[in-house]
């Protein structure tokens, strides 16, 4: 095993650890986001959702490599602690990822030798056989071409112009993605009704569960002060809408 080859290794596996650790969301975030998927995609959008799992993604393909430079390293140890390794390997790895992991740490280097020296034969035969040729005479594979009449070239066809715009085509608006929520307000997640959000927010500020009465109420200024919100229908609301609670009396 080359020492230079397993701590450059190691340093290596480091750098890409401390890259992943600086790109991709921290693990309490991803286990967060992921726990709740459907309102992390409400919320925030798809696209946070795809961030969290790539970086779990590529942190499991990180400590899969990891492992696997672990075990070969340990499979070259004499005994029953190399023997153990390397049945451990073979358990983790394919047999290519197995090559190219001994490879990065040092420990197929005594390959080259006896390639070379099969190699050696066969450039001697090579040799001979170009010896025995008569002077003059030229190998099978150097035949005289006959110089038949080539065909000419067809001519290309001229390109046809570009269109000219005297005017940049308007660019197509992408619809953005729903504002961070302020302090009080309430992302619609599916499941919602207006009824269970005004009866918490009221239970909350109150202090005990309200009357049917006061839950009523309660829901009639939600939807009077988010009617630009929720339209004419307040038993109609969408996931992703923004409520704002209204004032107190």
């Amino acid at each position: 095993m080359s020492v230079r080859r397993l701590l450059g290794t190691a340093v290596g596996m480091a750098a890409i650890a401390a890259a992943l650790t600086a790109l991709s969301p921290s693990v309490p975030d991803t286990v967060a986001a992921l726990s709740t998927a459907q309102r992390t995609a409400d919320t925030a959008g798809a696209d946070v959702l795809v961030l969290h799992l790539a970086g779990l993604l590529a942190w499991l393909v990180w400590a899969w490599g990891a492992l696997g430079l672990t075990l070969t390293a340990l499979s070259a140890l004499p005994g029953l602690a190399g023997a153990v390794a390397e049945l451990a390997l073979r358990r983790v790895l394919p047999r290519g990822a197995r090559s190219a992991a001994a490879l990065a740490l040092g420990l197929g280097l005594g390959v080259a030798p006896p390639v070379l020296g099969v190699a050696a034969p066969l450039f001697a035969a090579t040799a001979a056989v170009a010896e025995e040729l008569p002077a003059g005479s030229t190998p099978a594979t150097e035949r005289v071409v006959p110089d038949w009449p080539a065909p000419d070239a067809p001519v290309p066809a001229p390109a046809a112009p570009l269109p000219s715009h005297s005017t940049p085509p308007t660019a197509e608006r992408l619809p953005d993605w729903p504002r961070t929520p302020a302090a009080g307000e309430h992302v619609v997640v599916r499941g919602d009704c207006l009824w269970d959000i005004a009866e918490r927010r009221l239970t909350a500020d109150i202090g005990r569960v309200g009357s049917p009465g006061e839950v009523a109420a309660a829901v009639h200024a939600w939807w009077q002060a988010n009617a630009d919100v929720i339209g004419p229908d307040p038993d109609l609301i969408l996931p992703g809408q923004v409520l704002r609670p209204p004032a107190l009396p």
